[in-house]
């Protein structure tokens, strides 16, 4: 069970035209973008990865204004995060053990960080409706091989009320409201 507490969200190289080419880019797009609002309201901090942005592309601007200003994207050449020094740095200070996964693409990027993560022993999380890969295909068997090595598979709705606990919780309505507009 995730505990708001403990954990981190890792919104991971959602770029450029490749954003776009991905499966269901639209709706996987707005559950990013309301996870991102959700970890807002509960304080979560947030890692964000692009992958070789002078060759892919920055982040989609979407994505980019609900980021920028509040966290710095980390440049990155290999595929998982943990091959960057300056990803591990910032989530050892961070200092959180549960690790929610967005982003793409689900088989390559999303698959090896999350894989990493878990060997180094992070609980990782990855929201299954705010991930995709160009082709379904991929997409399936970067989810089936995740759950597979132990990663929880779960959605964005599915998350947030883990965080949230109870409908007493005082930030409650804000966040049910961004659940109810998608």
């Amino acid at each position: 069970m995730l505990d708001p507490k403990n954990t981190a969200v890792a919104v991971i190289d959602i770029q450029g035209k490749l954003a776009a080419r991905v499966h269901d880019h639209a709706r996987v797009l707005l559950h990013i973008r309301h996870f991102i609002k959700a970890a807002e309201a509960f304080s979560l901090p947030i890692l964000w990865s692009e992958q070789a942005p002078d060759k892919i592309g920055t982040t989609v601007e979407s994505i980019k204004k609900l980021l920028e200003g509040k966290v710095k994207p980390i440049a990155k050449r290999t595929f998982s995060c943990w091959g960057c020094p300056e990803y591990i740095e910032r989530l050892q200070k961070i200092n959180k053990r549960q690790i929610i996964v967005t982003g793409i693409e689900t088989h390559v990027c999303v698959y090896q960080t999350a894989r990493d993560l878990r060997a180094h022993g992070y609980q990782v999380h990855l929201i299954a409706d705010a991930v995709s890969s160009r082709h379904e295909f991929d997409h399936s068997f970067g989810l089936a091989r995740m759950r597979d090595e132990g990663i929880t598979i779960t959605t964005t709705e599915m998350a947030i009320c883990e965080l949230l606990k109870t409908a007493d919780h005082p930030r409650f309505k804000e966040v049910i409201a961004n659940i109810k507009a998608r």
